[in-house]
């Protein structure tokens, strides 16, 4: 192959997709004569076209599962935001025509989100498909999106909104390639869910012309242009049979020679539960409890959030489900619950941050995840997002042991990696999200595409982070899992056996995948490839020595 016939990205979903680009439809334009109305008019018009993309995002929202709908329902609530409605009327109040008014309204939601940094400023790339979508309805001009191809065809593009994302039809689009994001952006994310091939952050991806064939390799990284027919059946039937191990992993995990390691599955509601529950998981890692809080302007009351919680408890029957608590602010507001404002919200007031602030919104949380577990077989473990220090996770455990549930925290703060140790004195377990530990560790926005190699989950200094929760763990005999988005990379899998970890959590469509690989090594290559990886110098090479070592 040669080299001008293949650009290169960062693989986030194994698989190989082929055929010819297609791209999203434009972006709608902005007409040339712009209504001039008064502030109060236009401000219902445009709250009446804000309306209709929210209401459409949120049926999508509720057609959707997992991650998809949560980042729908996420986008919906940016299209109502009120603050947006109070911009727009100041800049209709300064003259401004209506479309002019919405364009320098988002503009200068986007400056406020660039400017917070972190998950805010991953947030841009929404506002501006929320912007497009409420500008088509106010013009009368086509709602942007994907086409829908006759063929099976690769989807290029540089970013996808996650309305776009979700709604994808993997039988038509086999492989999705982006100039921009990095492996935890909300293309990535829903793209594992979907179990589409996909590559992020390829150089040159624009220069390619629609209707070209390309071959989109995940497990790689390539995106080859024009391949010829040899290129294309080994690649393909190399994923082939990777796809063919996993579709035959009956579990449960672990390495070939019988060292354990769980595989679980990441949920938010009880479709995706019910979805899991088909799966040879065995358990849930992680349940997202945000969805039933991000859409209300009310909290819902104990009895609707067990009512909630049971539909994610019963298709599990006797496997094991960890429960997040609520995981709100940043770039998941909550109405009645996070603050307004905050000169930078990802390192402001969210996760648990809240429950030390309003003690009440944490302990009915818990009371109704108490209620949901008495008719539950499995014990119900929970967890709380963002805890920084030895205090909180101490505060945190004994509320949850008071209500007889099985008490434990997430490590995402580089002090709680670090502390590890004094934070098992307290609880039962310990949950490494990645994506924020990356985020937290680097100081880089994951959505900045200059900064997505720093929030590659195969950075060694972020390895470094889990080996000491996951030494830790061992030392307390206390279980260390994660359930960032490297726990859906099968060569990390590898890896993160090798450093102690003793779960993985991740996309259920993800799931057979690592346990597929897993069973191929050893626990000595596990821990051998997890020593390269830490000794590398870069995420690439990390990779190559690992690769190297489990083939």
């Amino acid at each position: 192959m040669a080299h001008e016939s293949a650009l290169h990205g960062t693989g986030v979903v194994p698989g190989v997709g082929t055929g010819p680009v297609v791209r999203p439809m434009p972006r709608p334009q902005v007409p040339t004569e712009d209504p001039q109305v008064d502030a109060a008019d236009g401000a219902e018009r445009f709250s009446a076209a804000a309306e209709v993309v929210a209401q459409r995002l949120t049926e999508r929202a509720a057609r959707a599962s997992g991650a998809a709908s949560e980042v729908l329902t996420a986008t919906a609530g940016l299209a109502r935001d009120r603050g947006l409605v109070s911009l727009v009327q100041k800049r209709l109040g300064e003259g401004n025509g209506l479309y002019a008014a919405v364009g320098g309204a988002i503009d200068d939601l986007i400056a406020m989100f660039t400017a917070a940094g972190g998950l805010m400023a991953e947030r841009v790339t929404d506002l501006r498909d929320v912007h497009d979508r409420i500008l088509a309805e106010l013009s009368g001009q086509p709602e942007p999106g994907i086409p829908a191809p006759s063929e099976p065809s690769v989807l290029c593009a540089d970013d996808l909104a996650p309305a776009d994302t979700a709604g994808l039809d993997p039988s038509v689009v086999v492989a999705i390639a982006t100039s921009l994001g990095g492996p935890t952006s909300h293309t990535s994310i829903i793209s594992r869910q979907l179990g589409i091939p996909c590559v992020v952050g390829v150089e040159g991806l624009d220069a390619i012309e629609t209707g070209t064939v390309v071959l989109v390799d995940g497990a790689t990284g390539d995106v080859v242009i024009e391949p010829d027919a040899e290129v294309i059946e080994t690649r393909t039937e190399s994923a082939r049979l990777v796809g063919e191990a996993a579709a035959s992993w009956t579990g449960p995990g672990g390495t070939s020679d019988g060292h354990r390691v769980e595989i679980l599955a990441n949920v938010q509601d009880g479709a995706s539960s019910q979805n899991a529950a088909q799966k040879p998981v065995e358990g849930v890692g992680l349940f997202r409890t945000e969805l039933c809080f991000l859409d209300r302007d009310t909290e819902p009351s104990v009895e609707e959030q067990a009512r909630i919680y049971a539909e994610v408890l019963e298709p599990m029957g006797e496997r094991k489900v960890v429960v997040r608590t609520l995981d709100a602010g940043s770039d998941k507001p909550v109405a009645f619950a996070t603050i307004p404002d905050e000169p930078n919200p990802a390192l402001g007031v969210r996760g648990m941050r809240l429950g030390l602030r309003d003690e009440g919104l944490l302990d009915r949380q818990l009371e109704a995840i108490a209620a949901a577990s008495k008719d539950a077989a499995a014990p119900v473990w929970v967890m709380a997002p963002m805890v920084a220090t030895e205090d909180e996770a101490s505060w945190f455990a004994a509320r949850v042991r008071s209500l007889g549930l099985v008490p434990g925290v997430m490590i995402e703060i580089p002090s709680a990696a670090l502390h590890a140790e004094r934070l098992l004195r307290h609880v039962d377990f310990l949950s490494i999200g990645t994506n924020d530990l990356s985020q937290y560790t680097f100081a880089a926005d994951r959505m900045t595409p200059s900064l997505a190699k720093l929030n590659d989950p195969w950075q060694p200094a972020l390895l470094e982070l889990i080996a000491i929760a996951a030494r830790a763990g061992r030392a307390a005999g206390k279980p260390v899992g994660v359930c960032g988005e490297a726990a859906a990379d099968p060569l990390l899998a590898c890896v993160l056996t090798g450093l102690g970890v003793t779960s993985l959590s991740s996309a259920a469509t993800a799931a057979p995948l690592v346990g597929a690989k897993l069973s191929t090594v050893t626990l000595a290559q596990c821990e051998a490839a997890a020593e390269a990886a830490l000794a590398a110098s870069t995420p690439e090479a990390a990779r190559d020595a690992a690769r190297s070592l489990t083939t």
